[in-house]
This record gives structure tokens, C-alpha cells and sequence, in this order.
């Protein structure tokens, strides 16, 4: 296997930003210690997982925190920056708009897998997200129904297996609305 250089995720991450119209965080010292953490994770894991999150060294469970997250498109729409500033808008890597702190996406369900801790109790949610813990309840029990889907690109035919389609195909780079479940039927003979 090659050895990871900080050039080649330097490049990778570069490559990534001007495929999808954003610029990397225009702070040299702040990009440096991001481009470390991404070259430590995916020596460490194997996968470039995020560098500002905790990951738990288990693909299945840091598949939507790997490099660009799931979470990098909806966050650089709304607040101009991915939650951990890697990639930002033109207007903040020319410094006509401040960054400002972006709050986490990511589904305290998934955290709680990759902190490795029991699930986390609906009142213990409620309060993190400032909601009362009976709708918490509710929404605990909703997230328990939610398994992994086939979900393929009708641009190109990637398939992939996961909750929710990504944001973006990474073949095609087709919107997530051009993504489909496929729907399986088992048919046990006997």
C-alpha cells in the first residue's frame, strides 16, 4: 500500500472543492492541521473519516463522516462552511463573509455508535436538541424503524446501500433527487 502523503490529501481535498464549486478554508495554518487530521485518520482507519469528529474505526458506522461527510453539501448551502470549515463558499475564502460556527448534523443515534456508548435516552436527546422529552421519545422510536436501503443513481446506476441516498452520486456527482430505492422481494423456495 502507498504511503499517505499531506500532498496527496491536500490534492484529494483541493480536487473535491473545485469539482463541487467550493474553496478550502483560507486560513494556512487552520487548512494545515485539517489536512493532518484527515491524513492521521485514514492511516489510522483506513478511511479518510472526518477530522473534526470522532470516529469509531468501524466503515459501517463512519460512512457518513468520511471525507466529504454527508453532511459538507446542506452545511456549505446554509451556513457557507462544512462543520469542520474544511471546504467553504468563494465569498468566505475571500474574506467578504465571516465564518461562523456550524452546528452538528450528524444524528446523536449515529454518535452514540461511534462514541461507543449505550443508546442515548430521549430525555438525555430532548435536552440536547431543546425538545421535550415525550416528542423525543417519539422521534427515537421512528429513528429505531429506519434500516438501510438499496438506493441507485438513475444518471449513471451507482448503487448504494445506506439509510438515505448521499447528497451528491460520487461517479456522476447527479443530485441526490436523481437517486431511487430499489425495492427487493425474497422468495424462499421450500
Amino acid at each position: 500500500m502507498t504511503a499517505i502523503t499531506l500532498e496527496m490529501v491536500r490534492q484529494r481535498a483541493e480536487a473535491d472543492a473545485r469539482t463541487y464549486g467550493y474553496h478550502l478554508n483560507p486560513d494556512p495554518e487552520f487548512l494545515q492541521s485539517l489536512l493532518e487530521g484527515l491524513k492521521r485518520n485514514e492511516e489510522r482507519y483506513g478511511y479518510p473519516s472526518c477530522p473534526c469528529r470522532l470516529a469509531s474505526g468501524k466503515f459501517e458506522f463512519d460512512r457518513d463522516i468520511i471525507c466529504p461527510c454527508d453532511y459538507r453539501d446542506p452545511d456549505v448551502a446554509e451556513f457557507g462552511a462544512c462543520y469542520c470549515a474544511l471546504y467553504v463558499r468563494k465569498d468566505i475564502a475571500e474574506g467578504n463573509t465571516e465564518l461562523k460556527p456550524v452546528p452538528e448534523r450528524r444524528p446523536l443515534e449515529k454518535q452514540s455508535k461511534a462514541y461507543n456508548i449505550a443508546a442515548i435516552s430521549p430525555e438525555a436527546k430532548a435536552g440536547a436538541q431543546g425538545k421535550p422529552a415525550a416528542a423525543a421519545k417519539e422521534e427515537v422510536k421512528e429513528v429505531s424503524k429506519i434500516t438501510p436501503k438499496l438506493w441507485y443513481c438513475k444518471q449513471c446506476g451507482y448503487v448504494v446501500f445506506r439509510d438515505e441516498p448521499p447528497y451528491t452520486c460520487p461517479i456522476c456527482k447527479a443530485k441526490r433527487e436523481l437517486f431511487a430505492e430499489i425495492t427487493t422481494r425474497i422468495n424462499f423456495i421450500g
